[in-house]
């Protein structure tokens, strides 16, 4: 088999193991529980008819999860590699997938969730101190700048950070859900709020609630006995997150009722503001804030990887693809992305509301090759069954058919439920395809190939 990168320059770094399982969950945890819990619950009441749907589907979307995340931890643990998925679609379907999943991370995935995160900080960090008329702009842009710096600093002190923005966060959880639990009931505003329950409406928003749980993929060249620890890290990252969202539920629903969920717009400052007055609506702020840097930290962290991993792989990116000895970084994949990113919150600044542009910009994107890899699982079984495999998925191939089905549905329904926005990412995913075809002209690209696009 052909080697599937770049020789390297003898100045150039490699990914180390030193990332723990404490780390690990941090980022993987951090990234999922970001601003949705805050704000999706609210869609969630108002398209279901009883308390008990609602909270049932918050149960599916954890199970759905977590047969994802065990999906994952078979491809993690079999070939741990700092491209994770970049890696995994390379291996089954050819570079050019690759090279287009890698793009579309850097211009798209990656780039737009850590701005519509930045996004949701500068919202609520305008409730607290109003810049003027582009407030939330100007901490979107100086988010993104002070997490691209930290992460350029260091892998120490960004997966510092990202413990305590974890722990800060999980704990903010805690204290809504012991306040909305200790708080008198509002049974009373428990009347139905849908004539039926439009389920596939439901899971979309739950869903997309759950996402980035499979980033911790992208560490599993840095943690430490990987093949052995990633299944802990997905698995238990999925079981811990889908607690903390079905116990936040229950205590929206105890402290707002059915109906008061559905008629809110920010769900958490409501129930903060029932049991605290107007120090809980500061405190929801500052949590929020916190949420959405957390998920932003971590997704910075990972989206680096990937860029890291299409330049050791593609001579027309190969600056990307330089690790630092000295920070235990790609920093230069690393400012890439923040550039990316800037560019990125300029668009939003030019819309009507940054925070749903960049969602539209991402989400069919995101599907599109979470399906892919999906398939991937599949491909690589049959093609390569003499790779060493210490952790296999149960119930094959149930599971894999169920993650690939669900991740089909949400590139459907992302699709419809988007507007410009989406196409403005797809058209920048397509780009990239153009991108590689000027690549592949490259007389040293095709010698790197080998003249076959099958394996790496």
């Amino acid at each position: 088999m052909p080697s599937d990168r770049l020789p390297r320059a003898p100045d150039r770094g490699v990914p180390r193991p030193t990332l723990g399982v404490r780390e690990a969950v941090a980022i993987t945890v951090g990234i999922v529980i970001g601003a949705g819990i805050f704000r999706t619950p609210s869609l969630v009441a108002g398209a279901t008819a009883s308390e008990q749907v609602l909270i049932g589907a918050w149960v599916a979307g954890g199970l759905i999860s977590l047969v994802g995340a065990l999906c994952y931890a078979e491809l993690a643990s079999a070939y741990p590699h700092a491209g994770g998925d970049y890696h995994y679609l390379t291996r089954a379907f050819g570079r050019r997938l690759g090279f287009v999943y890698a793009w579309a991370r850097l211009t798209v995935i990656q780039t737009g969730s850590a701005v519509l995160l930045a996004f949701v900080a500068g919202d609520y960090l305008t409730r607290l101190l109003d810049l003027g008329r582009h407030s939330a702009d100007v901490y979107a842009a100086l988010i993104v700048i002070l997490l691209t710096g930290l992460n350029c600093a260091g892998i120490r002190q960004s997966t510092q950070t990202q413990n305590w923005l974890t722990a800060l966060e999980v704990v903010g959880l805690i204290a809504i859900i012991a306040l909305g639990l200790g708080f008198g009931s509002t049974a009373g505003s428990t009347v139905p709020t849908a004539a039926s329950t439009d389920l596939g409406l439901v899971m979309v928003f739950v869903l997309l609630t759950y996402g980035g749980w499979n980033e911790a993929a992208y560490i599993s060249a840095e943690l430490r006995d990987a093949p052995g620890r990633m299944a802990y890290v997905l698995a238990g990252s999925a079981v811990l997150v889908t607690l903390l969202y079905v116990l936040t539920n229950l205590a929206y629903l105890h402290s707002l009722g059915l109906s008061g969920m559905a008629n809110s717009n920010a769900v958490a400052a409501d129930l903060m503001a029932r049991a605290l007055g107007t120090s809980g609506v500061v405190m929801i702020s500052l949590l929020v804030t916190v949420s959405a840097l957390t998920s932003a930290n971590a997704t910075l962290i990972t989206g680096a990887r990937s860029a890291y991993a299409l330049g050791c792989d593609h001579r027309l990116f190969a600056r990307l693809g330089h690790w630092s000895e000295r920070t235990g970084t790609p920093v230069r994949a690393t400012l890439v992305q923040g550039g990316a990113g800037l560019l990125l919150v300029g668009l939003g600044a030019l819309s009507r509301d940054g925070f749903r542009m960049a969602l539209e910009y991402t989400a069919p994107v995101f599907w599109l090759f979470f399906l892919l890899v999906g398939l991937s699982l599949f491909v690589l079984r049959v093609r390569e069954p003499e790779i060493a495999r210490p952790f296999l998925v149960p119930l094959y191939p149930v599971f894999p058919l169920i993650f690939c089905f669900t991740s089909a549905y949400l590139l459907y329904a992302s699709l419809a439920y988007t507007g410009v926005g989406a196409l403005v990412g797809v058209g920048v995913m397509a780009a990239g395809g153009l991108v590689l075809m000027f690549a592949e002209e490259r007389p040293e690209s095709q010698a790197r190939r080998g003249g076959t696009d099958r394996h790496l």
